[in-house]
Order: C-alpha cells, then structure tokens, then sequence
C-alpha cells in the first residue's frame, strides 16, 4: 500500500482514562469503566499528539479491547446514483473491486483487523447481493469466534413509530438505535461502506479515550488545491475542533489552515497539508450518541453537516484524529475506475491488497486457478478462476470468471467478470443461435472502460470511445459514458461489430 509511514510523535506518558478494571470480562457491566472516564475528565487536561494511523511503530492497549466495547456500524449509503449503472441492480457497497472483492469487504475488514467483531451493515437500497455476499462471507466466520462477533446487514424498514426510509447517515443510526443501546459497549464505530483504505481503528478508539472525547473525527491532511473539494475542520491547539466549513474558497479557505504537527504530522509535511478534511470515519461515545440523536438533534438526518458540528456548537469535546495514508471515496464512476486500475500502478499501487498483517476479506468461491494461454499480460492484475486466450491485456484489472478470447486487446480497463461460467453445451446452444456468450468476444477492442458483470461482448467489437464523447446515456444500447469511460451495464450484450 502506498502510504508514507510516519514516525510517532513524541509524547508525554498519560493516564488512560477510559480504562476499565483489569478483570473485565465480556458481558460485564461497563458502567465502571465509564465512570472512570468521567474521573478522567475533570483532571487537568493534557493533550498527546499521536502517531498517525498508519505508523507502524506506535501500539495500542485498548481496556476494555474492542472486541467486547465497540460496535462497528457500517453506512451503505444511498441509492449510489453518481455510480449508476454500477448501482442499477446492486447496493454501492456490494460493487466489485480489484477483481476478487466487494466495496464493502474494506471496512468490514478494517474492523475484524481491527478486533471489532460486532459489526452492523446498513443498507436500504438493491441489498439482495450485499445480503447474499455477506452471509457467505462472514456469517460463518464471525459467529463462533469469541466474545459472539457477528456481521449483519440491517434493511432500512418502516414502523408505526416511524413510517419513513432513512433519510440520511444520523436518521439512518437513529431508527436502529432500540437495537444498538442494547449492546454493551462504550462507543460506537460509524464507517462508510464506499471507501477504500487501510486502517487499525483500535488507534483510533485509543485517541477518542486517550482524549476523553465524546466525538472523535477521523481527519485526512490535505493540500491547498485538494482541500476545495473537502468539508474542513479547524482546531485549537489541542486538536479540539472548533469550526467547520464546506468546500471553502478565497479567504475562507485560508481562515481553516491548521497546524497539523498537533496531530502528530512532522514538520515538514505539516507545511505541505495544512488543512484537515473529514473523512466521514467517526466514534462516538455511547451515551453520547443516545443524548444527540435523541434529545439534542432528533430531527437531524446528516451526521456529518448537522449532528457533528451542533455537537461542537453545544460544547461537546470533539476531537480530530488524523490518518495520513491512501483514502479514497469511490462516489464516482471516475473514482472508482482511479481506484481499480491505481492497484496496477508500479513499482508500488495506490492501494495493495498483499499486506499479510491486515488482509482484506471476502467471500471464500474455490474457483481454480487462472488460465492464461499465450497470452500478453502487462502491468494487470487478474481474478480467480480465469480463462485468457491469445489476447492482450494492458494496465487493466481482469474479474472473477472473465472469459477473454483470441485476439482481444484489452487496454486500461476494468473486467468485473461474470457470476457464473457457462457450460460447453451452453456456449454451443448460442453459437446455433446467433447468440453471443458471457465474456469478450474474439478481435474485441476495449479501451478505457468497466465492463460489468455477465456482459457478452460479441466479436470485432470495439469499446473505445472513438468519438471522445465525455457524457451520455444508451442505457437500452447496454452502456452509459461518464467522464469519458464507457460503462458496459450489468448482463448486457453489445452485438458483434457494434463500435462506441
């Protein structure tokens, strides 16, 4: 993973204020452990820069650990329309990525590496394939471990109390909270399930405690010219945030500059990032989220453009938490294809998939190996269970089951691959017919573009853009064009020798 390892600031030792009794046991009562919290907070406040989340030198002594005092509640989003038609018959967290995976498999995997076992999954849009790949991936996985770690996926439903869908992140939390405050926790663990980063929450938890804060914000350093497009957060000199700002410009821009050596950046690197986004990561107290959603804002649908900065407006301690390493937000067609075809890049991707220390997990499939009969394969990568025959392949990244055929040249682009193979009967039946199989046809020519899953792309097509068109919409043609990246939709079929 290409991230600038950072070493941690120096710091002088502090009590730990939320830490519980040494012989605390799951299912103990965590009520102690908060009153010494509360102890905590009226000693004299003394702030300890921590390292940055992807130091590898810094430790964690979570007490009580994570496993029995976090909840991880995982927001599948909306209806992922910037993603259409990705998100045509899919929730967004459910969109494949980096051939063998799903978007959701990176915070779900953030946080079993993270030894937070109790996991929610909200959702309330297509949800049937993140619901199927879940319980295959996780629901027997989870479920023996100890302290009852489980993975679950909660559907947003209508009550006679409350006869609405969720109308955003804080409303989305509110609805299940009768489920949530029964889990006895001391915070909750609020993530997005369309972001693509590696991270240890325990370093996180720790702050949040460390600080005896009710809110922490996970901040990403940014530079002036990212920083326009970022909701920014302003901090006083003990890393408290005390302004917020939505894709600031000119003087107000400037007005949020921060001194980021406070969160634990040197100095150098400080000059070059100093401003700090949100990055829509956040913990908060138990307690705390109940009082807010409930009595303080309980109209509020929007964590992070209502409950949070109200939260600071009231006087509530809300701490920043920096992570200096790669994050992406996969909310755009062209977001999402810079994520995919980042982990091709040499010597050293955007994201890497090989880090042993804290893998990404996903559904177990016990496909065989792929098959690449002389074939020119540069600079890819390629999924499980594969068939790639007398073709080229450059800089692109090849989906589970991808079946590519003589003379293809396949450049800069994302193969989802297909749910299922087709059998030699099958792909007989069609060629009787006329009819064109899963995978890319023979002489085929794609440039610049995801082709989803089950698509059949006939022989001699060419998928290139050749008009350099930026936008459009063929949806009963099978594609739409986005920043200028063709987009094949899901089962579609795209006649031999069609040109786009």
């Amino acid at each position: 993973m290409a991230m600038m390892a950072m070493g941690a600031a120096s710091w002088a030792p502090i009590p730990a204020p939320a830490r519980a009794a040494a012989a605390f046991y799951p299912g103990r009562d965590l009520a102690a452990a908060r009153r010494r919290r509360g102890a905590a907070a009226r000693r004299p406040f003394v702030f300890t820069p921590r390292a940055v989340s992807d130091s590898r030198s810094s430790q964690t002594c979570l007490d009580p650990d994570a496993s029995t005092s976090v909840l991880g509640i995982i927001l599948g989003g909306g209806a992922g329309t910037r993603l259409y038609p990705l998100t045509k018959k899919r929730a967004k967290p459910a969109v494949p990525l980096g051939a063998n995976y799903r978007l959701i498999d990176i915070p779900v995997s953030n946080c079993l590496n993270s030894n937070v076992s109790k996991i929610y999954v909200l959702t309330q849009f297509n949800s049937a394939s993140l619901n199927g790949h879940l319980s295959r991936a996780y629901g027997n996985n989870i479920g023996g471990y100890k302290n009852e770690g489980f993975v679950e996926v909660l559907a947003a439903q209508q009550s006679p109390e409350n006869p609405n869908w969720f109308q955003g992140t804080a409303d989305a939390v509110r609805q299940y909270l009768w489920l949530f405050e029964e889990h006895n926790v001391m915070e909750f663990l609020i993530l997005a399930g369309d972001h693509l980063y590696r991270m240890d929450y325990q370093k996180f938890i720790q702050a949040h405690r460390e600080t005896n804060a009710d809110i922490t914000v996970a901040a990403l350093p940014m530079d002036e010219e990212r920083a326009t497009a970022f909701g920014l957060m302003k901090i006083d000199d003990e890393g408290r945030i005390i302004e917020f700002a939505e894709k600031p410009k000119g003087e107000k821009l400037k007005s949020m500059m921060v001194d980021t050596t406070i969160l634990g950046l040197d100095t150098e690197r400080a000059k070059e990032l100093p401003y700090i986004a949100s990055m829509g990561i956040y913990v908060f107290s138990k307690d705390v989220m109940l009082k807010l959603l409930r009595q303080n804002f309980p109209a509020a649908n929007d964590f992070g453009s209502e409950v949070i900065p109200g939260a600071t407006e009231i006087g509530m301690r809300v701490q920043a938490y920096l992570y200096d390493g790669y994050w992406e937000d996969i909310g755009t067609i062209e977001a999402f294809y810079n994520a995919n075809l980042g982990i091709t890049k040499k010597p050293v991707p955007d994201f890497s998939f090989y880090d042993r220390s804290a893998a990404i997990y996903t559904q177990p499939r016990y496909l065989p190996p792929s098959k690449v009969l002389d074939a020119d394969v540069t600079d890819s990568v390629i999924g499980e269970g594969c068939v790639i025959r007398h073709c080229t392949i450059n800089h692109s990244v090849v989906g589970l089951r991808s079946c590519i055929s003589e003379g293809a040249v396949i450049e800069d682009s994302l193969l989802m691959g297909a749910d299922y193979y087709e059998t030699e009967t099958d792909k007989k039946a069609l060629s009787e017919t006329g009819g064109i199989p899963i995978g890319i046809g023979k002489n085929a020519h794609i440039r610049k573009a995801i082709i989803d899953k089950n698509a059949r792309i006939g022989e001699n097509v060419k998928i290139i853009n050749v008009d350099n068109i930026q936008e459009a919409s063929r949806e009963t043609d099978g594609y739409f064009i986005k920043s200028g990246i063709v987009t094949v939709i899901k089962d579609a079929l795209i006649p031999s020798g069609t040109v786009i």
